[in-house]
């Protein structure tokens, strides 16, 4: 079975790509709130990195791991970022 390497570079994108479009227009895909995840998961994640990205925050803010994503936020702006 192949081996598969978890791509730390998805964090980055994540804290540092703002939504394209909808309700939340402009706000950092970390910055989501729960609810609105919720409702792209009832209604289907939109296809490519976007809806990866959208799904990955909804795993990790549902299951308590908030703290990743600061981490990565915090790491950025110490690199001046």
């Amino acid at each position: 079975m192949e081996q598969i390497k978890p791509d730390s570079r998805i964090l980055v994108d994540i804290v540092q790509t703002k939504m394209p479009f909808g309700k939340y227009k402009g706000a950092f895909i970390s910055d989501l709130p729960v609810s609105y995840l919720e409702w792209f998961k009832n209604k289907g994640f939109p296809p490519g990195k976007l809806g990866m990205m959208l799904s990955s925050v909804y795993e990790i803010k549902l299951n308590g791991l908030n703290s990743i994503l600061t981490l990565v936020k915090t790491t950025l702006k110490g690199q001046g970022k």
